[in-house]
């Protein structure tokens, strides 16, 4: 990866928007992207990556309905990221996305708050939609600092109404759990989850655990994966990007019960994204990491 300044500022279809980006984050997904794992089915070089953007309408396709110029926007740009991803992505001063992957911007966060949101809130709200999580279910969630799992605890509890929402980490972080919802905090670094006399209505993997995990899950109890093969009926899925999941959670956020979770070395400027990627890729990192400004 390397910055350049001569790319052509991209061109919208009929149900694009151009937008100016303001502040982009990073996923597991992009450094994966880098080390080629999504080879088979990526775009041709040269590519420019990122999914998640915060930033301002400065252009609308004739097709465009819900959106117009100036609006502040936020959204992951991939519709189906895991197979087929975007050759001219989000880490760049301008991006085209559709406007079915957009939502407007709540106006108590910034962009850097915002673009923290998108992949990793969708993931997290269809991996408990496909798991038909409800009021009253209990579910445990591994790796609970991580950017999914940072919101796949909130969702469970401020938005679904979980019974009980256990989740893993390191000891530097179970306090952090704790302040997102979490009534169990279990130090993966001292205890075998697997082994822990509590089952769940669903475990949510987000770190590629799921052999420990059917372990953990009660009789009638699921295990869905965003990191790892499951056999039915447990499951295991790529997201479909979806702005409407941002704007049905656009009131949980302007209320603050759902907020993100930003690593604290965030953000970095736009001519460190490199330093970014190797830091994401250190799986040190606690909640989203940013980079701001672009450029």
């Amino acid at each position: 990866m390397k910055l350049v300044a001569d790319v052509a500022v991209p061109e919208i279809t009929d149900d694009q928007v151009l937008v100016r980006v303001v502040a982009a984050a990073l996923n597991p997904i992009d450094f994966k992207r880098r080390l080629g794992f999504l080879k088979a089915s990526d775009s041709p070089f040269p590519i420019i990556p990122g999914f998640d953007i915060a930033g301002v309408v400065v252009k609308v396709g004739s097709q465009v309905k819900g959106l117009k110029e100036g609006d502040e926007v936020y959204g992951d740009v991939n519709a189906t990221g895991a197979t087929g991803p975007k050759q001219f992505g989000t880490l760049a001063e301008y991006t085209a996305v559709e406007e079915r992957l957009l939502a407007l911007k709540p106006k108590n966060l910034d962009f850097v708050q915002a673009a923290a949101l998108p992949l990793a809130m969708e993931t997290a709200y269809e991996g408990l939609e496909r798991a038909g999580f409800c009021e009253g279910k209990s579910i445990l969630v591994l790796n609970g600092a991580g950017g999914v799992g940072s919101f796949v605890i909130q969702l469970a509890k401020h938005v679904y109404g979980a019974s009980k929402v256990a989740a893993t980490s390191s000891t530097g972080k179970l306090e952090l759990l704790k302040s997102l919802g979490a009534d169990v905090a279990i130090d993966y670094t001292k205890e075998n989850f697997e082994d822990l006399p509590d089952k769940y209505d669903v475990v949510y993997d987000a770190i590629g655990q799921a052999e420990k995990a059917v372990k953990a899950v009660n009789e009638r109890g699921l295990v869905v994966s965003i990191a790892d093969s499951v056999s039915p009926p447990h499951i295991s899925f790529f997201l479909t990007s979806d702005g409407s999941i941002l704007t049905k959670l656009s009131p949980y956020l302007e209320s603050g019960k759902v907020k993100p979770v930003l690593d604290p070395k965030t953000p970095f400027p736009f001519d460190k994204v490199i330093e970014a990627y190797t830091y994401l890729e250190s799986h040190r990192a606690t909640g989203k990491v940013v980079i701001y400004p672009i450029p």
